[in-house]
């Protein structure tokens, strides 16, 4: 497996002109080419680590799989001069015979900003997501909410060394801390946490909190509903079409979560004041 963090020498410059050099500490940022059946389908920008969680997840993004039997083997490997070889930038998927190549396999490169490319409407969504929307009921306190955050931060690691990298925590409606992934990319921590989700057989996450560490794009909302996450909260301010999702796929979305307040924009019935 590929290192997640580098060393590198920088210059600090300080007020009052001051300057210092010292060795930082940065995430590391690489290609993952994913193949499905032997044939690429994606290359994704992420930081090594959980590359298995992150094919999975996006798997399940894209509508392709639902189930941790759709998915028999996955595996560090190529194909040089005709001899398979272990590669860590290239993962091969091979799906049950009964699950069809992706319709939208492509083998472009997504960066590290780009999450959902080629969905073209909430109603591409719709049709491709395989768990209906969770009934809108009460499942977690807004006490409990507004303390996902710090709960977050507190076990971000890889943020803590290098101050560079987006995380994603699932959590219970008690606000029990269930998985947490962190990577360059805020969707592929999510599809980390989903693919994760994926291989232990948890799909759909009925009952539990997506907490991220960014704001809440459309992509990730998105994400949310394709797992059959019913509720989603961010740190930061959603999009407008992220809203419209929400709203439409039944997730209840949160913003603004600071620790001592938040708003809530779809859904609130879910949570408890």
């Amino acid at each position: 497996m590929g290192r997640r963090t580098t060393r590198h020498r920088a210059q600090r410059v300080l007020a009052g002109g001051d300057a210092r050099r010292e060795v930082t500490t940065l995430a590391v940022e690489e290609p993952l080419e994913i193949r499905v059946g032997g044939q690429p389908f994606v290359v994704t920008m992420r930081t090594p680590g959980d590359d298995m969680d992150l094919a999975a997840g996006h798997l399940v993004s894209e509508g392709a799989v639902w189930h941790r039997d759709h998915l028999p083997e996955i595996c560090y490997c190529t194909t040089v001069s005709g001899r398979a070889e272990q590669d860590y930038n290239t993962l091969t998927v091979t799906l049950s015979p009964d699950i069809p190549a992706p319709r939208s396999a492509r083998a472009t490169t997504m960066s590290s900003a780009c999450g959902v490319c080629g969905v073209d409407s909430i109603d591409e969504v719709r049709r491709s997501t395989h768990f209906p929307a969770e009934p809108v009921e009460v499942l977690v306190d807004a006490e409990v909410l507004l303390t996902l955050p710090e709960r977050l931060l507190r076990h971000q690691r890889l943020f803590g060394k290098t101050g560079g990298v987006h995380a994603a925590g699932l959590f219970s409606g008690t606000g029990e801390l269930l998985c947490l992934r962190e990577d360059v990319g805020r969707h592929n921590a999510v599809d980390k946490v989903v693919g994760w989700a994926l291989r232990e057989g948890r799909l759909p996450l009925r009952g539990t909190v997506l907490q991220v560490s960014g704001r809440a794009s459309f992509e990730l909302v998105q994400k949310a509903s394709m797992a059959g996450i019913p509720v989603m909260s961010a740190v930061s301010a959603p999009s407008s079409l992220a809203v419209d999702l929400a709203e439409e796929a039944g997730v209840t979305l949160v913003g603004f979560s600071r620790g001592d307040r938040a708003t809530v924009y779809a859904h609130s019935e879910r949570i408890r004041d």
